[in-house]
């Protein structure tokens, strides 16, 4: 569990970063779920975008991610959610 701080500061990281992934019509699905486990491996930090003809309602689809991947939603925003998870191997982040 992040604390407050560890949050404002993955936010703050995570500012200026694109969406590598989108969710769209189909949701979310098992090989979505598995390449976003392996981007988060390498990055730690990453953010998802949720098209607008995505049926699902964007509170679930980051819940739906984030149980499957074993990481954690730091924000969602507008159409974007940040989730962080710290890598075995890759470790980039120093969090306070």
């Amino acid at each position: 569990m992040l604390t407050g701080k560890q949050k404002r500061f993955l936010r703050s990281e995570a500012h200026h970063m694109k969406p590598i992934f989108q969710v769209g019509k189909v949701g979310v699905n098992e090989n979505m779920v598995k390449q976003i486990r392996e981007a988060l491996e390498k990055r730690e930090l990453l953010k998802v975008s949720i098209l607008q003809n995505c049926m699902e309602d964007k509170d679930s689809v980051a819940e739906q991610i984030a149980e499957g991947t074993e990481a954690e939603i730091v924000q969602i925003i507008g159409n974007n959610i940040v989730l962080y998870k710290e890598s075995q191997e890759n470790k980039q982040l120093q969090l306070p």
